[in-house]
């Protein structure tokens, strides 16, 4: 196959411009821009101390390399003499990647839209003060020439400088207002006495049917995200009523569609797997073309427990697709997961993806064209720019039907289809791809293989989330903490609170496929340092940044999810679980902390939260942890048994008898002829169950 290269930016020759400081970095991002004739430097000290030295402000440029927006500025703005000229002349230039350095990024989208009233995004371009780094104006995108309503960006470079020149007083004022701003975002104390309900659990369950597109599934209009979190919330609620004598059915339906039709859809990539990263329709056709490595987690993760939850082999099939894509375009040789493929190619977002009519015609047979043209969309009016972005019309049924052929012929035919299409297509200019390997987006690719080899039986996914983690472990783990960032072999940056926590939920999620005592340990040392270097002790829940991180101007502490979840909900989530199934009692008070600190957010915006409702829901009716214990065949075997079940908060784990250095908690659980099973609901855990009927009828009674 040919594989695709790093980088998606076509700057000028090396030779025609000497390269800039960003060379040296790991992050592909910054190195599409080290040939750019601006005088770029990446954040730190020799930037920051010159900006105090020279009484320049600085010009603050923050995107990531699968971002459209910012190769178009970039191509406009950056690589243009003159503009760059300009910027040179009147600034301190720095590029960040906000992939790598996600706290930067964090505190300046903040600034953004507190200074301008307006949501963030990428490219992000901040403007900030020479001597301590305080923004006093910004935005995202601005194009060279005035159009869409802004200035042109040289014309608005020029009148930054010549206002930080002359109101600095006004500035500093400005300043200190932005900061009690930023003070003011942190949440409140929670009421004294406060008695935490389920009712943040059910005011979330009526707002997303407010807000549900019963058509199409998602949630509002255009643009649609996948929100993988709100689906497995949903997928919660129906589970939690489903033994009653009114089920949640609605919350399956809001799931399910959402699901299909995102299957269907151009969002989800027909040919290879995995999904793009947001619809620009209301009916999922058209992507946003970049394939995020969090997205596809997520999405994994979610389509697996539908396909477990309903029965239906449609999710247990995107499941594995995303899987399959995963491991062949995105595994490095090493185990770690690539971060993302570009939106464009030969400077074209969406070129890699799209079809002309007749290339199609001719790479197939006339019975394949005739099953694949009306599945695909091909034989109605193109719907990208000329030309097909292949999204699902018609069921395989329907159009076996058409041709009068059975359906298994018809699923042979469209499969044969989509081989010979791949096929042209990877020998196609491909799309650049971030080959930095992020320990957080990793964490959560390992949680999301974990849960799909589980549901799908499929011990290869299991092989592919051990091969990262062992990655991670190796290269990324180094002294008692973590590094965020590896690129080339070069591992670096002190890890954020995302990192550790994803990274523990990870590693017992795969305890649920196999069991490893010495990963376990590492989980808890995760959270030892979580707790040691991150926890809020007068606040509660958990920065972002570690006590140790380099000072920026905040310190910021994060409930909310965002494109990916919540850090202080999952370790909350997290803590819990591992407090319940180790007896630690620490953990389980610092998840309750945490969710104390972040009632009132969780009264007020739910659906906000969805990260957080699911640890929530864990303290308010603790999971079923499952401990089998014997020989290794037999427990497995229960192991996978119980797997066939969609039981969201059920942890089981298969201890084989000859397990050594066991926690005491799981040592404590012996292993009593060929196998027995220990029924565990917060601390209080049954005699030893030694018959797997026996033990599936306490299941289903508990």
């Amino acid at each position: 196959m040919t594989k695709p290269s790093p980088g998606a930016l076509s700057p000028r020759p090396a030779n025609r411009r000497p390269a800039n400081r960003l060379a040296q970095e790991t992050s592909p991002y910054l190195q599409q821009h080290a040939h750019n004739p601006v005088n770029w430097y990446p954040w730190g000290p020799e930037a920051l101390e010159l900006a105090k030295k020279e009484g320049k402000p600085i010009l603050l440029s923050v995107g990531y390399s699968a971002c459209h927006w910012c190769h178009v500025m970039a191509h406009e703005s950056f690589e243009d003499d003159t503009t760059a000229g300009l910027m040179n002349e009147l600034f301190v230039n720095i590029k960040v990647d906000r992939e790598e350095r996600p706290d930067i990024d964090r505190i300046y989208q903040i600034a953004q839209q507190l200074i301008t009233q307006k949501n963030g995004g990428w490219p992000l371009t901040m403007f900030l003060t020479h001597e301590d780094q305080r923004p006093f104006f910004g935005g995202t995108y601005f194009p060279n020439e005035a159009r869409y309503g802004m200035p042109a960006f040289r014309d608005l470079m020029k009148r930054v400088a010549e206002y930080y020149r002359d109101h600095q007083a006004e500035l500093r004022e400005q300043n200190h207002g932005l900061m009690r701003a930023f003070d003011d975002l942190l949440p409140p104390a929670p009421p004294a006495g406060l008695q935490m309900s389920d009712e943040p659990l059910r005011t979330s369950r009526q707002t997303l049917s407010k807000t549900f597109d019963s058509n199409y599934g998602g949630f509002g209009g255009a643009p649609k995200f996948p929100h993988p979190k709100m689906l497995e919330r949903l997928l919660h609620d129906w589970h939690a009523t489903a033994a009653s004598e009114q089920p949640d059915l609605q919350a399956l339906y809001m799931a399910t569609l959402t699901l299909t039709r995102m299957g269907e859809g151009g969002i989800y990539d027909q040919l290879a797997g995995g999904f793009c990263r947001y619809s620009v329709d209301s009916h999922w056709m058209i992507p946003h073309f970049e394939k995020m490595l969090y997205d596809n987690a997520g999405l994994m993760s979610v389509y697996a427990e539908a396909a477990v939850a309903t029965g239906d082999m449609f999710y247990a099939r995107i499941a594995a697709g995303t899987a399959d894509w995963l491991i062949r375009d995105m595994q490095s040789p090493e185990g770690g997961y690539y971060s993302s493929l570009d939106a464009d190619s030969e400077g074209h977002e969406g070129k890699f993806y799209a079809w002309d009519r007749e290339e199609v015609r001719k790479a197939l047979n006339d019975e394949e064209y005739s099953l694949f043209a009306p599945r695909y969309g091909l034989d109605r009016s193109p719907n990208f720019e000329g030309k097909w972005h292949l999204h699902t019309y018609r069921t395989v049924a329907q159009v076996a039907a058409s041709a009068q052929v059975e359906v298994p012929h018809a699923e042979r035919a469209l499969e044969a289809a989509r081989i010979k299409l791949l096929g042209i297509r990877e020998a196609r200019v491909w799309p650049g791809r971030d080959e930095k390997i992020l320990t957080s987006w990793n964490a959560m690719a390992i949680r999301g293989m974990a849960v799909a080899a589980r549901v799908l039986a499929r011990d290869d996914l299991a092989q592919s989330a051990t091969r990262a983690l062992d990655f991670i472990r190796n290269t990324l783990w180094r002294d008692g903490r973590l590094l965020a960032t590896c690129k080339d072999g070069r591992a670096h940056l002190n890890a954020y609170l995302d990192d550790y926590v994803y990274l523990a939920d990870a590693v017992l999620e795969l305890q649920q496929v196999r069991f490893r005592a010495d990963e376990l340990a590492f989980a808890r040392e995760l959270l030892d340092a979580t707790l040691a270097h991150f926890e809020d002790p007068a606040g509660g829940g958990f920065f972002f940044t570690s006590d140790d991180h380099e000072a920026l101007i905040h310190r910021t502490r994060s409930f909310s999810d965002d494109a990916i979840p919540s850090g202080n909900g999952v370790a909350a989530f997290v803590l819990q679980r591992m407090g319940h199934l180790l007896g630690e009692n620490r953990y389980l008070q610092a998840a309750e902390r945490t969710l104390r600190t972040s009632w009132l957010l969780l009264e007020k915006y739910p659906n906000g939260h969805s990260t957080l409702l699911g640890a929530l829901e864990e303290m308010l009716n603790p999971p079923d942890i499952v401990i089998l214990r014997g020989e290794l065949a037999t427990v497995r075997a229960w192991q996978k048994e119980l797997a066939k079940v969609y039981a969201p908060r059920r942890l089981v784990i298969a201890v084989p008898s000859d397990a050594r250095d066991l926690p005491a908690a799981l040592a404590d659980k012996k292993a009593v002829g060929g196998a027995v099973a220990y029924l565990c609901k917060g601390s209080v855990c049954s005699a030893p169950i030694d018959s797997f009927s026996e033990l599936a009828e306490q299941l289903r009674l508990n």
